[in-house]
């Protein structure tokens, strides 16, 4: 099985990144852009077979090592 795991920013916490983003798609003419908001995305494959079991491992992970859970929420997807 694989786990995405979809990292972003807290709302209310600054993302100097998707600023930048954000202006150079006002740059390029893409003014119908409201926001832009940077994240990561992690996949990770697991040697796991129940997906309940794998969503377990997966959110361990991202609380203990992948997010910084002060500032990010984040967001687990088992793909078979």
């Amino acid at each position: 099985m694989k786990a995405v795991v979809n990292i972003y920013l807290k709302d209310g916490v600054l993302d100097p990144q998707g600023k930048a983003v954000h202006h150079a798609l006002e740059t390029h003419g893409f003014n119908e852009v409201k926001d832009v908001r940077v994240g990561k995305q992690i996949l990770i494959e697991l040697n796991e077979s129940d997906e309940n079991k794998a969503t377990e491992k997966a959110t361990e992970m991202a609380e203990e090592l992948l997010a910084n859970t002060v500032i990010e929420d984040y967001d687990i997807e088992i793909i078979k």
